[in-house]
C-alpha cells in the first residue's frame, strides 16, 4: 500500500476501520499476556483508534505508530489532550507527539513504520496489533513482522487477524489465514490461538469473515 492510498482514507474520512469502542476481543483476552500496570505497550498502525485509550485506562503507557498525521492529531483532539510535538534529529519528515491520558504516558510518532528503530521508540513490553497486519499485501507482511520483531526485541505480540473468503472482497482489511500467521511469526514466536468468533466488515456486511486472536511469545531458543 502506498502512502498516498493511505492519506486519501483520512482525507476522505473512508475510515470505516475505526471503531467506537474498544475492541471486545481486547477486553476479553489482554490479561493473557500477564503484563503489570506500567507496561509500555507499542500499537503499529495506530490510527486514532479507541482501543489505545482502553489500554491506557488499564494504566499502560502507549507508544504508537501512524502514517497519517492528521489520524494523529485526531486522537489528540478528540482526547483533549494538548501535545508536545518533537520533530526527529534525523529524519524531518518524523514527528513525534506526546501527552498524557487518563495517568499514563503516550507517545504517537508521525512515520513510515519500515524509517523507525529501537532507539527512536524506545523499550516496548509488548505489541497490541490489531489494525497493521491485516491493512498490509500479503507480499509486504514478512518484513513488516521481521520490522517489529527488530523494533521491539522480540516482545509478546497480541494479535487479531480476519479469515474472509479474499476472491470475494478487495482489501484492506485483507484476510490473513492461520497457515499465514504461522508463516510469518513461527521462526520467533510460540504462537497459540486464544479465539476465534465470526465478526463482520462494515464495507462488505454480507461477507463471513471471523477474527483471531493470537497470543506470540518469544521462542525460548530465539536470540
Amino acid at each position: 500500500m502506498t502512502p498516498e492510498f493511505w492519506q486519501n482514507r483520512w482525507q476522505e474520512k473512508r475510515i470505516g476501520f475505526n471503531q467506537l469502542e474498544a475492541n471486545p476481543l481486547l477486553i476479553k483476552y489482554w490479561s493473557k499476556l500477564n503484563l503489570p500496570a506500567g507496561s509500555r505497550i507499542f500499537v503499529p498502525l495506530c490510527g486514532k483508534s479507541i482501543d489505545m485509550v482502553w489500554l491506557a485506562a488499564q494504566g499502560y503507557d502507549v507508544v504508537g505508530v501512524e502514517l497519517v498525521e492528521s489520524a494523529v492529531q485526531a486522537f489528540f483532539n478528540e482526547q483533549n489532550i494538548e501535545p508536545t510535538v518533537f520533530q526527529h534529529a534525523e529524519n524531518p519528515a518524523i514527528i513525534c507527539y506526546q501527552g498524557k491520558l487518563l495517568g499514563q504516558k503516550v507517545e504517537l510518532w508521525v512515520a513510515d513504520i519500515f524509517a523507525l528503530t529501537t532507539e527512536d521508540i524506545g523499550n516496548v513490553d509488548a505489541i497490541y496489533d490489531k489494525a497493521a497486519l491485516i491493512a498490509l499485501p500479503a507480499d509486504m507482511r514478512f518484513d513488516y513482522s521481521e520490522q517489529i520483531r527488530t523494533m521491539s526485541d522480540n516482545a509478546p505480540q497480541f494479535l487479531i487477524t480476519l479469515d474472509y473468503d479474499q476472491d470475494k472482497k478487495n482489501g484492506p482489511p485483507f484476510s490473513v489465514r492461520g497457515e499465514q500467521v504461522q508463516q510469518y511469526y513461527s521462526s520467533h514466536y510460540h504462537i497459540a490461538e486464544l479465539a476465534s468468533e465470526p465478526t463482520s466488515i462494515g464495507s462488505a456486511p454480507d461477507l463471513e469473515v471471523t477474527e483471531h486472536v493470537w497470543l506470540l511469545d518469544k521462542l525460548l531458543t530465539d536470540k
